[in-house]
């Protein structure tokens, strides 16, 4: 037990810095990117550029997945998860040290989206890893609420992140802000990063990769393997990613490109506003996925998408009163229906794939599914609202998103679902 504890903690702990780091790009992309690294287009056009590097990372991801998930399929989990810590916390410094436009041209751009793509590579491999050691360290019976852990270090990096740009940009001059103080919480990640590795150079490898390596049943070539012997596992990991992405991207970086440049509010209001939502989550993500081993990975999470699919179509309606309290509702009662989700989802796309594919195949579908959820969900809320004036096309396309999971939840197979009663039936 006190080695699960162990894991679970060495777990949270790097995915907070892992989320902390990739949401800091993505909300500086939203409020400050476009100004300094495309400050010769229009101000639309150099969100939406901007934008465009931040869902390079998305690219990446899966390509990560394929290739940590392949070495941690053959060489084990422990030593992956202390390079991808590594991969991502030097990208991530290393973007505060960049310069702008104005000091090298189109290099500093083009600089930008490499780090970003690097920063993907590095998540890619991170997300599975520490999954994967949370469900493999512990309990059957409580897969679900373990797994639910390295969830939390989303909300967790998000609070860490938005925070301190909150806190930076509530304190500096607009010039200031924009000259060096977007840059403080970028190099503040290397120090957060021996931290990071400090934990988790302390925890075992996962009893059932060591049980597999004794046995010599390791797969040659996982992937491969993956998607010869699990497509429709595959299928179903992709699928039921896909609205909780677009969703929690709705609700948490679309949000602050709404209220600035359609409602004309301060950054600030929409930072607190998601910075309260995403502290609810910190209780709620496990305590969703300790109800999925009460009654069901895919009763609970599908709770979740039916409670955002409704919710959507009340959340801009609370932000267009413009009234603070009303805007922290929306955020709050978004970012529960996106828990309930989130809670399960880890051990749901696990249990799919057997233990010797596991990092591969929950990877990859994990992954994949990135690319055609949160890397254009901002972009395409910003071009639905442009083009038709409405916020109900943004609503509808996340209705369309979420259906999406639903049917991912329903062709799950059913040696997931069968392993999953077997496990409850042992309570």
């Amino acid at each position: 037990m006190h080695q699960t504890r162990r894991v679970i903690l060495a777990s949270l702990i790097g995915t907070s810095l892992e989320w902390y780091d990739f949401f800091l790009y993505s909300t500086a992309a939203s409020l400050v990117f476009g100004k300094l690294f495309f400050p010769t287009f229009d101000p639309l056009s150099a969100t939406l550029l901007a934008l465009v590097t931040n869902a390079v990372a998305f690219v990446a991801r899966p390509l990560g997945g394929i290739v940590f998930g392949h070495f941690g399929d053959r060489v084990g989990r422990k030593t992956v998860l202390v390079v991808t810590l590594l991969v991502m916390g030097v990208s991530t410094f290393l973007i505060g040290l960049l310069p702008g436009y104005d000091a090298i041209g189109v290099a500093a751009p083009i600089l930008l989206g490499v780090l970003r793509f690097v920063q993907g590579l590095g998540l890619g491999g991170e997300w599975g890893g520490a999954v994967i050691m949370s469900i493999e360290h512990g309990d059957p019976r409580r897969r679900g609420f373990n797994a639910s852990w390295p969830q939390v270090g989303v909300p967790a990096g998000f609070i860490m992140a938005t925070a301190l740009l909150g806190i930076l940009n509530a304190t500096l001059s607009e010039a200031a802000f924009l000259s060096w103080g977007w840059r403080v919480p970028f190099l503040l990640s290397g120090v957060l990063v021996l931290v990071g590795l400090w934990v988790r150079v302390k925890i075992t490898e996962s009893p059932l990769f060591a049980e597999i390596e004794q046995k010599g049943a390791k797969a040659r070539m996982p992937l491969i393997e993956v998607l010869r012997t699990h497509p429709r596992a595959l299928l179903s990991a992709f699928t039921a990613r896909i609205g909780v992405d677009v969703a929690f991207y709705t609700f948490t970086i679309y949000i602050l490109l709404y209220i600035t440049t359609v409602l004309k509010m301060e950054r600030s209001v929409g930072l607190n506003a998601v910075l309260i939502g995403s502290a609810c989550q910190l209780l709620l993500i496990p305590l969703f996925g300790a109800l999925s081993d009460r009654y069901g990975r895919r009763t609970v999470y599908l709770s979740g998408v039916v409670g955002a699919a409704v919710w959507v179509f009340f959340f801009f309606p609370l932000l267009d009163t413009k009234s603070f309290p009303l805007i922290v509702v929306a955020a709050v009662v978004a970012l529960v229906t996106h828990a309930a989700m989130y809670g399960p989802q880890a051990s749901f796309i696990a249990e799919l794939f057997s233990t010797r594919l596991r990092y591969s195949g929950a990877s990859m579908g994990y992954q994949v599914a990135g690319i055609v959820g949160g890397a254009i969900a901002p972009i395409i809320a910003l071009q639905l609202h442009a083009t038709y004036g409405t916020t109900t096309a943004v609503s509808i396309y996340v209705v369309i998103a979420l259906a999406i999971t639903a049917f991912g939840l329903a062709i799950a197979p059913r040696s997931a679902e069968a392993q999953a009663q077997a496990v409850q039936a042992t309570r």
